[in-house]
């Protein structure tokens, strides 16, 4: 291995057809940096994705009362009903893997009719009545002020968390908003808090024109009674919000008389459950990036296996000098194996090499884009492990590229080596 004739040998057989050796060497140079990209390329997309996710509480539902479908206890097929401030204690006290259930109601939207007012400025709004444990299920930057308490909610106190599009709409520039009074559908209420959405893209600026009060002042400042909109409840990190939903839509259905096959009464989304779809999607495609990467390199393998019989075929007088010579079969067999290895390595980690400054200058680039305008890619990058991997990946694929050409040069009988012409 140390010795400087045999690697003088080496590169004066790589380098006597150079154009052939980089041609072959090219195989695995592509193998590995296809293998590189492309799982740099799901880890970005990856990042990217759950980026979105940030903040957000994913062990999570929603549910919401729907019309049912069946007729049951003598009530009628088509029915409406609502959810009850009873139904969250219910569901809290049945079921004690819930870490948060949150009872929600909401009042118009941004394509609704100007229901807020301050001075002469009139706007449209989303107006949430929620609980403080919001804030832990639903991404948001408090930047000024603080958001709803468990004493706004005690004492029903008409206070409200704003967000930074109200700001823009109803507030001068340089304007302080916390202490203020805004007027929704008539009923003052008083700035406390100021909150900026963490998501990115399209949605964070629509996300930031909304107003959060205090659930219980919601319901008695617009004559909800103990009405409930809807629910956002999240399990234990030792539970799973998929495996409790069964359970709890059984007892939302046996609260309000509801058909227990009825599957249209009570409306839901399981986040856990689209969250571990799309980390299945990302573990499929990573799957599908080293199935590819893989072919890709053996392809180059193979190509390296037969340069290198080529070679053998050429050097078989050479060999056969050698072995007159008292070379062992060992010593031939070591030179042949190499010089396969060597044109591995140096074309495999060439193609890594080129790959890292690839995916180096992309997030060169995703960093000097602005907050906001990049929301499906973000940080692609690939695990030192898998540089490693693919190390011991370049030096089997040598052993093996170079044991059937090496076999074929210690096969070769001297005197019907030093016969060939």
């Amino acid at each position: 291995m140390f010795s400087r004739d045999n690697w003088d040998e080496i590169l004066q057989a790589l380098t006597a057809n150079v154009f052939r050796t980089v041609l072959t060497a090219f195989g695995v140079f592509w193998g590995i940096f296809i293998l590189v990209i492309l799982l740099a390329a799901g880890n970005g997309l990856e990042n990217g994705v759950k980026k979105g996710f940030d903040g957000i509480a994913t062990n999570t539902m929603f549910m919401w009362s729907q019309s049912t479908s069946k007729a049951y206890k003598g009530l009628p097929k088509i029915r409406r009903y609502d959810f009850r401030n009873s139904d969250v204690a219910a569901l809290k006290q049945a079921i004690p893997d819930l870490l948060y259930v949150s009872p929600r109601n909401q009042l118009g939207d941004f394509n609704g009719t100007n229901n807020v007012v301050r001075g002469t400025k009139t706007s449209a709004f989303t107006i949430y009545g929620d609980y403080p444990e919001l804030i832990k299920q639903q991404p948001m930057d408090i930047i000024k002020g603080r958001f709803v308490n468990q004493q706004d909610i005690n004492e029903r106190r008409k206070v409200a968390v704003i967000g930074k599009g109200v700001i823009s709409e109803l507030y001068g520039k340089e304007e302080e908003s916390v202490g203020t009074y805004i007027k929704i559908n008539g009923i003052n209420f008083m700035v406390v808090g100021v909150y900026a959405s963490k998501q990115q893209g399209g949605n964070a600026e629509q996300e930031q024109k909304n107003i959060f009060i205090p659930f219980t002042t919601f319901q008695q400042a617009f004559n909800y009674g103990d009405k409930v909109g809807w629910m956002a409840l999240t399990a234990k990190d030792e539970a799973s919000i998929t495996e409790l939903k069964p359970k709890i839509l059984e007892i939302i259905k046996a609260l309000h008389s509801v058909n227990p096959t009825d599957e249209r009464a009570v409306g839901n989304f399981d986040l856990y459950e689209q969250f571990n779809k799309v980390q299945s999607l990302f573990n499929i495609l990573k799957v599908i990036a080293y199935f590819v990467g893989t072919l890709v390199l053996i392809s180059g393998v193979i190509g390296i296996s037969n340069i290198m019989l080529i070679v053998v075929k050429e050097r078989t007088k050479e060999i056969g000098i050698r072995r007159a010579l008292g070379a062992t079969p060992g010593a031939i067999r070591s030179q042949i194996l190499t010089e396969s290895i060597f044109l591995t390595i140096i074309s495999g980690m060439l193609g890594i090499a080129v790959a890292t400054g690839i995916i180096a200058l992309l997030n060169m680039a995703l960093d000097s884009m602005p907050p906001g305008g990049n929301t499906m890619f973000a940080n692609p990058s690939v695990d030192l492990r898998v540089v490693f991997v693919a190390l011991l990946i370049l030096v089997g694929s040598g052993l093996l590229a170079g044991f059937i050409p090496a076999q074929t040069a210690i096969n070769v009988k001297p005197v019907d080596a030093l016969r060939t012409e």
